[in-house]
């Protein structure tokens, strides 16, 4: 919906007596990427990081023997390239001259950035959302939710072998998969998952498993092994109702880079006397290393 705002967008603004103009001034959520995403800031054009491998374990050593050497390889490459987002508002001279209703001007730079902070939410939101989509590749090749991420150790999965919804089983199957993590040359990492993230469908089950001092839907009084062992984050741009995601302690894993952050700048044209206003920003997101997320597209 382009075009200049004129004194015909919206004529009742030009009357007084008008007692509210209501559908554009809703409150937002926090920031909910930063849940999901560690953001660092950029000063160049893009950033790149690089997998590399480690030693492998050390062989025993005979008397007098030579002792063994291990070397080590440069992996895959992730680049992160900066994109610049932005939109803007032309007004008629006229417009601003006849608006009766001062707010309804003040507040269009609020409904700007709103727009903004939506589209930096999705984009975000849209790495998890394509999580298992096909084309959505990472650095080493596979999308972000895989059987096949690579390494010299051979495949490695940050998936539950079979997709499950949400539940205490699936989720305690999932930490465990977690806790047997290795590295590309097939030792024993220690990550540590920190967050469940859901969408809004799944925030009630999320709290029943998560919070329950008991187990939840079991009469038995057994404890819930699973409370406190780290929180759950409902994230309201997911897409797909039954998915759900743990997100690690994994350094370089979900990364955002800001190059620029979120700008405002007015200006008037000349021949027209219009007025304009425009917003921009510029990052980029993503994951370098997949064991920073791990996660189910449900059953």
């Amino acid at each position: 919906m382009a075009g200049v705002i004129t004194t015909g967008n919206h004529p009742k603004a030009l009357w007084p007596g008008m007692h509210a103009f209501f559908g554009a001034s809703y409150k937002e959520h926090p920031e909910e990427f930063r849940e999901i995403f560690m953001v660092e800031k950029s000063s160049k054009n893009y950033e790149e990081d690089t997998a590399l491998t480690g030693f492998g374990l050390a062989p025993t050593k005979t008397e007098s023997g030579a002792i063994s050497y291990d070397s080590e390889t440069q992996g895959f490459t992730k680049r992160y390239t900066h994109v610049v987002y932005g939109l803007g508002y032309t007004v008629s001279e006229e417009e601003l001259e006849d608006n009766q209703y001062e707010i309804v001007s003040r507040r269009r730079i609020k409904r700007l950035a709103f727009s903004m902070r939506q589209t930096k939410e999705i984009v975000s939101a849209n790495i998890l959302n394509r999580a298992e989509t096909s084309g959505y590749n990472g650095g080493d090749g596979v999308v972000l939710l895989s059987t096949a991420h690579t390494s010299t150790n051979g495949n490695w999965s940050n998936k539950l072998s079979t997709a499950a919804d949400l539940s205490e089983a699936a989720l305690e199957d999932l930490v465990i998969q977690i806790g047997q993590a290795t590295n590309d040359r097939g030792l024993q990492i220690a990550i540590r998952p920190t967050k469940l993230i859901v969408p809004i469908n799944l925030m009630f089950d999320a709290k029943r498993i998560l919070k329950s001092e008991l187990q939840s839907g079991n009469a038995n009084n057994d404890i819930n092994a699973l409370k406190g062992m780290f929180d759950f984050t409902v994230n309201h741009y997911l897409t797909d109702t039954d998915a759900w995601f743990i997100k690690t302690d994994s350094p370089n894993g979900m990364t955002m880079f800001e190059r620029r952050a979120l700008s405002f700048t007015t200006d008037n044209d000349f021949d027209s006397s219009n007025a304009k206003a425009k917003s921009t920003m510029r990052f980029s997101v993503g994951w370098s290393d997949a064991h920073g997320l791990y996660g189910s597209g449900g059953a």
